[in-house]
């Protein structure tokens, strides 16, 4: 499905912004032994990098709909999102800018009903902002950061070795990297040639070595609402590393 399509917005919007019980709402069965975690996963993945004084700069690549921005700009000044969705980029704009855009939750594909999204509390609105981009692409004068976030981005990218190839120059000496992939490597995204050979976690260890030092490896759980009777359940392995 295109990251461009209405629906796809529809279902990233409520995986960042709906309540547990927006999400869960008249599922077509039991998910009650489920992690809550699981439903906050742009909130979980950004506390991974365990900031605990202010930082200056972050980034945040692959943003989707933009809800880990906004957590990234509570201990932040500035950070920017980049998604290479414009339509993704665009409802996170609207986000930001207060506007709360409607959405669709669906109980059956043919039926729906709206809800907003809302900008979380806590965040610094007036320090963000979002662009369209190309995680292996990215424009030479971003400049450099404390903390660069990137989910869920990885297996999507069909060189991945050219975004790993600019993560030193992105992060500041003593910055953090936080690095979350499902690690659904599929030649319709990655071709074969260019997806890791064995582990995704050694396949970072292997480009990552000579600049980051690896602190810390974690499973999070997420979960994505198509409608009531199909969801999809997953983790992240995300891994935090620290620039040498």
């Amino acid at each position: 499905m295109s990251y461009e399509s209405d629906v796809l917005r529809d279902w990233y919007l409520l995986f960042h912004y709906g309540t547990p019980e927006e999400i869960l709402a008249d599922a077509g069965f039991d998910l009650a032994g489920l992690s809550k975690g699981c439903t906050r996963f742009p909130v979980a993945t950004v506390e991974a990098a365990n900031v605990t004084e202010p930082i200056g700069r972050a980034l945040d690549i692959g943003c989707a709909v933009g809800r880990s921005t906004f957590e990234l700009s509570k201990v932040a000044d500035e950070v920017i999102g980049i998604d290479f969705s414009q339509s993704f980029v665009d409802v996170a704009e609207e986000v930001r800018s207060g506007k709360e855009p409607i959405y669709r939750r669906y109980s059956e594909m043919h039926l729906s009903e709206e809800l907003k999204a809302q900008l979380p509390e806590g965040g610094k609105p007036e320090g963000v902002s979002f662009e369209q981009g190309d995680a292996m692409n990215l424009r030479a004068d971003l400049g450099s950061f404390d903390l660069v976030h990137a989910a869920n981005l990885l297996c999507r990218l069909p060189e991945p070795l050219r975004f790993l190839h600019r993560l030193s120059d992105l992060v500041n000496p003593g910055g953090t990297l936080v690095m979350a992939t499902p690690a659904t490597w599929m030649e319709e995204y990655t071709p074969a040639e260019n997806a890791p050979k064995g582990r995704t976690l050694d396949f970072l260890q292997e480009h990552l070595a000579d600049s980051f030092e690896l602190r810390e490896v974690s499973e999070i759980p997420f979960l994505i609402r198509e409608h009531q009777r199909k969801f999809q359940l997953s983790t992240s392995q995300t891994s935090v590393w620290v620039r040498q």
